[in-house]
């Protein structure tokens, strides 16, 4: 009976496994049949025209790029301070176990939640404009979970050994913070970041009110100024599908979006591997 579950179990885990992996790749060829032929040096390097019917997405790129790069360098340095305050001063469980939660709860939040909480705070009660770094201010937010429980999983695996050894030759725990678990926290907060980054880069329901304009968007000169972004463009494009144009416009722009993200996570994954290979 044992050798029977123990049978079933693989197979269940062998057959969520294949669907899985036949669901993206079948993603994966769809979005590269559809939308190899829109991509070219000009779709690349135009600003779009027409609302999106023709012309590239130059704009869309820096866009997205832009907000996500502002929101990585303003959580990198909050996540890297949350994971060092958990590993070396909130020594009790309890509260342990609770910015755990507190952290996993944010990380679990929908999108959709963000973007109506920056319009009615950020927009309705504080007044801001619509701009680039209210996006960044949100996907900032977001992706802070991910940094922090990446840098405080590097922290944890270090050997009390060595912490012992760095005590026991009269180093304070200050100077034992700056000149070895600061390092070690930053190194883990860089490969989880480029997951971070593909997690966010995607997302639209979070700055669609409060960062981004569906028509007419350029490179921002100034902090009050929108952006266009990848996502938001697929957006505006979904919604002409009596237009063959825009159609193939609109593919082109997600499979540049998804070869994005998968080159991000890809990052992501490989530092990782090779850090834990390292350690």
């Amino acid at each position: 009976m044992k050798k029977i579950n123990h049978y079933l179990i693989c197979f269940f885990c062998w057959l969520a496994l294949v669907i899985s992996l036949t669901l993206v790749l079948g993603v994966i060829v769809i979005l590269v049949g559809k939308g190899i032929g829109a991509i070219n040096w000009n779709f690349i390097s135009q600003p779009s025209t027409n609302f999106g019917q023709s012309g590239g997405i130059l704009y869309q790129i820096v866009g997205s790029l832009l907000i996500v790069i502002v929101a990585f360098l303003l959580s990198f340095p909050v996540a890297i301070a949350a994971a060092l305050y958990k590993s070396e001063y909130l020594t009790n469980k309890k509260w342990q176990y609770w910015s755990d939660m507190m952290l996993h709860i944010l990380n679990g939040i929908p999108s959709i939640v963000f973007g109506v909480f920056a319009l009615l705070f950020f927009i309705n009660i504080c007044g801001a404009h619509v701009s680039w770094w209210l996006g960044s201010l949100i996907l900032a937010i977001m992706m802070l979970p991910i940094l922090t429980f990446s840098s405080y999983f590097y922290l944890q695996r270090l050997s009390p050994e060595i912490r012992d050894s760095c005590l026991a030759l009269g180093l304070t725990k200050g100077q034992f913070i700056r000149s070895f678990l600061l390092k070690r926290s930053f190194v883990g907060a860089v490969s989880g970041s480029f997951l971070g980054l593909a997690r966010i880069l995607g997302e639209t329901a979070p700055i669609m009110w409060v960062a981004t304009v569906f028509a007419g968007g350029a490179i921002p000169s100034s902090w009050s100024e929108p952006v266009a972004t990848i996502a938001t463009h697929i957006l505006i494009l979904a919604q002409q599908a009596n237009d063959p144009q825009a159609v193939s416009n609109g593919w082109g722009a997600s499979l540049i979006l998804i070869s994005l993200v998968f080159i991000l996570a890809g990052i992501g994954f490989y530092m990782r591997r090779q850090q834990l290979r390292i350690q």
